[in-house]
């Protein structure tokens, strides 16, 4: 509601009205003149995707974000997502780029649906208000080259953070795009073959690796308020 999206209506379980919240949620969707029908508790849990439903279901119209949506003013920072499969670290890794700051987040092939339940309760809402472009590889670097964007690209073999950020000033006439990969192969190479610069977070003697949420949360703040 707050993001201004179109319901088509709500479903609501019988004991949403239990709680102070729920009540609240309940009233503020009647002051939207969102439709609302009441189930039953056993029809309500068939219908939701959770072991633990909060009480209200909602059927909206999710925003269609295009990358004319994307900033591209010069100090700007986008995410990009190369095949990144599990549904909850796409969510996590949208909500960490908006709760940054990030201008928009690009979905490469492979990359799981960024409408997918899962990735949705993890992005916590910031689906319907941080710009998310799909987009194939050809487009996207093409869109990349028209609009001078650096990209930085992940990787366990790059140059430290630290190194790159003492030098960054040089390379950002134009927004940068951060680029993280599937969870166990990577950044595919023809997407590394275009980055300008190959990045690694330095870690802790026996440390593998980050997880990729994680490890967007670390480079897009440093990206943005980095030394």
């Amino acid at each position: 509601m707050a993001a201004e999206l179109t319901f088509r209506g709500a479903l609501i379980a019988p004991d949403l009205d239990r709680t102070s919240r729920g009540a609240s949620l309940r009233a503020e969707l009647v002051r939207h003149s969102v439709p609302i029908e009441e189930t039953a508790a056993r029809a309500f849990a068939a219908l939701a995707a959770t072991d633990t439903p909060q009480g209200v279901l909602a059927i909206i119209e999710p925003r269609d974000w295009t990358v004319a949506e994307l900033p591209t003013e010069p100090g700007r920072v986008l995410l990009v997502l190369d095949g990144v499969q599990d549904p909850g670290n796409v969510g996590t890794l949208i909500r960490t780029a908006h709760a940054l700051g990030a201008g928009g987040t690009v979905a490469l092939r492979g990359t799981a649906d960024v409408l997918n339940p899962k990735a949705l309760r993890a992005a916590m809402g910031a689906t319907f208000r941080h710009p998310v472009v799909g987009l194939d590889d050809a487009a996207f670097i093409a869109w990349a080259r028209r609009n001078g964007v650096t990209l930085w690209a992940t990787a366990a073999d790059g140059l430290p953070l630290s190194d790159v950020l003492s030098r960054k000033g040089a390379e950002r006439s134009g927004p940068v795009a951060v680029i993280v990969g599937n969870e166990g192969a990577g950044i595919r190479p023809a997407l590394n073959a275009v980055a300008a610069t190959r990045v690694a977070i330095p870690l802790a003697a026996g440390a593998e690796s980050l997880n990729v949420a994680v490890a967007a949360g670390i480079l897009l703040y440093e990206v943005q308020h980095g030394r």
